[in-house]
């Protein structure tokens, strides 16, 4: 009873949340029940007569029933099994759910955990299948994701579950070349060009309308400047990277006050959004696509999709938005941070599923199916034939595709690959998806990373921006830094957390 309690209390507090891109897909049902019925019909399902059921939860939507699920049919057919998935639109039904199932021992036989924190909790209450003695038995997995992703799913030396394959970087800055040529001007490519431009567009009328209602950059929050900390060579706030062979936190790059006084620099202009740092959702996507700036950092989908620009077109049928690489400055030329050891789902097995050793092979199947040729087609579009062809290499996608094919990134426990199925997935975006990948970014590590006990992140991190932003308003001198640097560690515990990030990450090999 004790140990239920504990398992109970754990999980009260852990919030799934389903990735934004995850699937690409829309929709609001989740089919609970038709897909988690005991007992229900088999018919048309793809499974034969002694297969082995696998019981499989996660956050998701738009999952069908199971006689017009082709995805779990021909998965079933191929690895002999009875697939039984259900998915919670909801985080915290999920979580919920999760809770019950766990506290009165009934485990689903492979299951999502939101992050690396929430692995660790579950790793100390003995929950989780060390996975390291069947490495062997994973090959294709492990052929799939990469053996340094499973960096991200270890703990103490031993692997507790299966991470998916990396994703690719999906932000970069987008400028106004109508607004550029109106000026004169060329793409700036050094921060000073940057600057100035900036400055041009706030204050030398680029949309013709004799107002000066325009700004030179907008986007949400401190990440606004991405490119610009990568221009000196550091990463955003509070992240971890290897330089010149050392581990290091920007905060403590020395680069990094001199990033900041640039910031200041372009802040003081008057031509960056005021609302920079209040902006939310997509507010500063609205400010561009209604011409109130002419530089905006960005992800693609959020201005290349058809949706997007036809309302750019609309409000302006001249406006000319284009992809624009970082600027270069003293400390390089960087498009920000990519976070190496981040993940968009990771996926574990119950410890006490080790006394199965049937079904424990079956979830091995999955996982290995998943991941070899045949099934990773399968997940991420479909039915050959039927929701895509093949061009030599090349996925031709049918019009069943859209129709029928949006829930298979349910069945992607072990990813996919990013760069071409987001080709695939969106053509006309491909030249945007090229340019945002190809990119130099700064590798950061904190997704590798679990906080230790008597740090909270949410209090640090609300901290480092407040004085951040005081720094780049001006209303705290830069000659403070040392100063905040030294109450974020009296009063943050931010060196517990900076020891045992640095402890766990040389474990892992870097910067060593």
């Amino acid at each position: 009873m004790k140990r239920m309690k504990a398992v109970s209390v754990m999980l009260a507090v852990i919030i799934l949340s389903c990735s934004v891109l995850a699937g690409c897909s829309s929709g609001n049902s989740s089919n609970k029940e038709s897909s988690n019925a005991p007992g229900g019909s088999t018919a048309n399902s793809g499974e034969s007569a002694g297969a082995i059921k696998l019981d499989i939860i996660e956050t998701g939507n738009n999952l069908p029933t199971p006689d017009k699920d082709f995805i779990k049919q021909a998965i079933d057919k191929a690895i002999q099994s009875d697939l039984n998935l259900t998915v919670y639109a909801s985080g915290d039904d999920y979580k919920n759910q999760l809770n019950v199932r766990l506290a009165s021992g009934n485990f689903p036989d492979l299951f999502q955990v939101p992050d690396r924190a929430s692995l660790k909790q579950f790793v100390e209450q003995g929950l989780l299948l060390d996975l390291t003695p069947y490495m062997d038995k994973l090959q294709p997995v492990k052929d799939f994701i990469g053996d340094e992703s499973l960096k991200k799913t270890t703990m103490d030396g031993k692997v507790y579950a299966v991470p998916k394959a990396p994703n690719i970087p999906y932000n970069t800055y987008w400028i106004r070349k109508d607004w550029l040529d109106k000026l004169g001007l060329q793409p700036p490519a050094t921060t000073d060009e940057f600057l100035n431009v900036v400055k041009a567009f706030a204050d030398q009328d680029p949309d013709g309308n004799g107002k000066k209602d325009t700004l030179g950059l907008t986007s949400s929050k401190i990440s606004a400047f991405a490119p610009i900390f990568g221009a000196f060579g550091v990463g955003d706030p509070n992240t971890f990277y290897v330089k010149d062979g050392k581990l290091t936190n920007s905060l403590y790059d020395p680069a990094m006050k001199d990033a900041l006084g640039y910031i200041k620099k372009l802040i003081d202009t008057g031509a960056v959004d005021p609302e920079i740092m209040a902006n939310t959702g997509l507010q500063h996507q609205e400010k561009a696509i209604k011409g109130q700036a002419g530089i905006i950092w960005i992800d693609w989908p959020n201005l290349s999709k058809d949706q997007f620009t036809e309302q750019i077109k609309k409000v302006n049928p001249n406006a000319d938005w284009i992809q624009l690489a970082p600027p270069k400055g003293p400390g390089g030329q960087y498009d920000g941070p990519f976070d190496i050891g981040g993940t968009s789902g990771i996926y574990a097995i119950p410890k006490a599923l080790e006394n199965n050793k049937e079904k424990l092979q079956k979830v091995f199947d999955l996982l290995n199916f998943v991941s070899g040729q045949e099934g990773s087609m399968l997940v991420q579009f479909g039915i050959s034939g039927t929701h895509y062809n093949l061009d030599g290499d090349k996925v031709v996608p049918t019009e069943l595709m859209g129709k029928e094919a949006g829930f298979t990134w349910l069945y992607q426990f072990t990813g996919r690959p990013e760069m071409t199925y987001l080709q695939t997935k969106f053509a006309p975006q491909t030249k945007y998806i090229e340019f945002a990948n190809s990119q130099p970014r700064i590798q950061i590590l904190n997704g590798f990373l679990t906080n230790p006990d008597g740090y909270n992140p949410a209090d640090a991190g609300r901290f480092i921006e407040e004085e951040f932003v005081k720094f780049i308003y001006g209303k705290n001198p830069l000659t403070g830094y040392e100063g905040f640097l030294s109450t974020l560690e009296s009063s943050m515990n931010f060196k517990t957390y900076m020891d045992a990030s640095t402890k766990q990450l040389e474990e892992l090999g870097y910067g060593k």
